[in-house]
């Protein structure tokens, strides 16, 4: 028996480039680089970065094309090979080179590039907790039968007229 799996989690060099076969497969290619810090013989963190190319086929192409570009996080499984070629100066080079059989879009839509990743995930997330308590203000103030009013810095909110609440027992719901 014999397996080959990669997973890789990067980020893509350049924008992906969809095509399309003679009869009719989608085929999409993109570049991806990971990097890993190691510190070398001098006791320096140096980084590495590798790169990859890596193919997808199918429906999962044309997801990859819409929604990925340059700098966007990728999550990749598949199977990996190495590649020969001939560069234009006529040296031999080889490749990594992956067949994505499952791919997950990490990070937001809007995301790109490594630099920004941690400042628009921060930013994203405040903006979230915020819009989920005030989404969850509005649910409760929405259960009471009130309307939740945003408070205002400095001032006392203006009182709310008490709503009655029921007990279960005087519900109308059989059991």
């Amino acid at each position: 028996m014999s397996f080959n799996k990669i997973i890789i989690v990067g980020y893509l060099g350049r924008d992906p480039e969809l095509r399309y076969t003679p009869q009719g497969t989608a085929v999409c290619k993109f570049s991806v680089a990971t990097t890993e810090r190691r510190k070398n013989a001098g006791s320096e963190t140096e980084e590495i970065t590798t790169w990859f190319r890596v193919t997808t086929w199918g429906r999962q192409a044309e997801l990859a094309s819409e929604y990925l570009s340059k700098g966007r996080q990728v999550y990749i499984e598949g199977r990996l090979r190495l590649e020969e070629y001939v560069d234009r100066e006529g040296q031999t080079r080889t490749s990594l080179e992956v067949t994505a059989l499952d791919m997950q879009f990490l990070g937001q839509r809007g995301e790109v590039g490594v630099a920004n990743t941690t400042e628009t995930a921060n930013k994203v997330s405040e903006q979230s907790e915020a819009e989920s308590k005030a989404e969850k203000k509005q649910a409760i103030a929405k259960a009471l039968g009130t309307t939740a009013t945003p408070l205002n810095k400095g001032k006392k909110p203006a009182p709310r007229p008490a709503k009655e609440l029921l007990s279960i027992e005087e519900d109308d719901i059989p059991f």
